[in-house]
C-alpha cells in the first residue's frame, strides 16, 4: 500500500489536481467575500477541506512519518491543514476566514517557480541581515540630520522627534508624496536641504534596494548552479556504472573465449 501511494503521490496527474484545488479554494475564499454566508460556498469549502486531509494522509502512507516531516514544505502543508481543521467549528468567524486566505499559500509548495523563489529568499537572510544593519545604520544617521536641522521647519509629525522622522524617511523612500509634503516644504525654507534628500534617495532607495536584488539573485543563481553540478555527478556516476558494466561484460567474453577455445 505505501508504495502504491508513492507512486500515486509522485504522479504528475495527482500534482495537478492539488494545484487545480488550491486555485479552486481561492476562488472560493474570493467569492465568499462578495456572497458572505452563502450555503454552496461553504459546502464546497469543506468538500475542498476534507480533499486536503485526504492528500496529507496519503503522503504520510506514501512517505512515511520521518520522511514526510523532514521535508519543510510538508510542514507547512500539515500545519495550514491541521489549523483548518482546529478553527473548523471555532465562533470565532474571522479566524476562520484567516485560515481559508492562509490556504491559499499552499500554492507556494504546488508550483515550482514560487517554491524555488522563496527557497532562495529564506537562503538569503542570513546574508541580508548585514543589508538590514546597513540600513537601519543610514535611517538613523539621517534621521539625527533631520531631527536636527528640520524640527521647526515642518509639523512635529514629520521631524519633531527621532521615531517621526524614522517615518517620514520611510515614506521619502517609498517616493509617497515625499517632493508635495515634505521634500519642497523644507527646500523653501532652507534651500540646501536638496543635498539631504537627494543624497538619502540615491542611497537609501537605490543604492540599497540593489543590494538586496544582488543578494537574492546571488542565492538564485547559486540554486541554478547547485542544481547543474548534481546533475553533471550524476551523470559521471552513471557513465562510472556503465563503464564497469562493460568491463565485466569485456571480461565474461575473455573468459567465455578461453574455455571455447
Amino acid at each position: 500500500m505505501r508504495e502504491a501511494f508513492k507512486k500515486l503521490v509522485e504522479h504528475s496527474y495527482f500534482h495537478m489536481i492539488i494545484t487545480s484545488i488550491i486555485f479552486l479554494n481561492g476562488v472560493v475564499v474570493v467569492a465568499e467575500t462578495y456572497t458572505p454566508g452563502n450555503s454552496w460556498l461553504l459546502v464546497i469549502e469543506k468538500i475542498i477541506l476534507v480533499i486536503f486531509v485526504l492528500e496529507i494522509m496519503i503522503k504520510m502512507v506514501g512517505f512515511g512519518f520521518k520522511r514526510f516531516f523532514s521535508n519543510g514544505w510538508n510542514c507547512f502543508d500539515f500545519l495550514i491543514v491541521a489549523s483548518s481543521l482546529a478553527f473548523l467549528a471555532t465562533p470565532f468567524v474571522s479566524a476562520l476566514r484567516l485560515v481559508r486566505v492562509l490556504r491559499l499559500f499552499r500554492m507556494i509548495p504546488a508550483i515550482p517557480s514560487l517554491r524555488k523563489i522563496i527557497d532562495s529568499l529564506l537562503r538569503s537572510l542570513p546574508a541580508l541581515t548585514g543589508v538590514l544593519g546597513l540600513t537601519l545604520l543610514i535611517f538613523s544617521i539621517y534621521a539625527i540630520i533631520g531631527t536636527t536641522f528640520f524640527n521647526d521647519v515642518l509639523p512635529y509629525e514629520f521631524f519633531g522627534s527621532f521615531h517621526q522622522s524614522l517615518f517620514t524617511l520611510l515614506q521619502v523612500v517609498t517616493f509617497e508624496s515625499w517632493a508635495s509634503q515634505v521634500a519642497r516644504p523644507v527646500m523653501a525654507e532652507l534651500p540646501w536641504s536638496w543635498i539631504y534628500f537627494v543624497s538619502f534617495i540615491i542611497v537609501g532607495a537605490l543604492v540599497i534596494l540593489n543590494l538586496v536584488v544582488a543578494v537574492i539573485l546571488s542565492y538564485l543563481g547559486q540554486e541554478d548552479d547547485t542544481d547543474r553540478d548534481e546533475r553533471v555527478d550524476r551523470i559521471l556516476q552513471e557513465n562510472r556504472e556503465l563503464k564497469q558494466d562493460l568491463q565485466e561484460i569485456k571480461q565474461l567474453l575473455l573468459e567465455q573465449k578461453k574455455h571455447s577455445s
